[in-house]
């Protein structure tokens, strides 16, 4: 099986590359919204499971 098949790869991906960003050389916007998609990103998770945000406090603004 391709490990490209399971559910969640694209997600942990995206995280991984994400997390690998060396925001010291950044600007801070651009540090903002690394830090954004990566808040969202682990939520998720949360957000897609049934009942999920009323089991946490989690918010989203857009």
């Amino acid at each position: 099986m391709d490990p490209r098949d399971t559910p969640g790869y694209r997600l942990h991906r995206a995280l991984s590359n994400l997390n690998s960003i060396d925001i010291e050389q950044l600007d801070d916007p651009d540090r903002q919204r690394i830090a954004e998609a990566t808040t969202l990103l682990e939520q998720v998770g949360l957000l897609t499971r049934p009942g999920a945000s009323e089991e946490s406090d989690v918010t989203v603004d857009s």
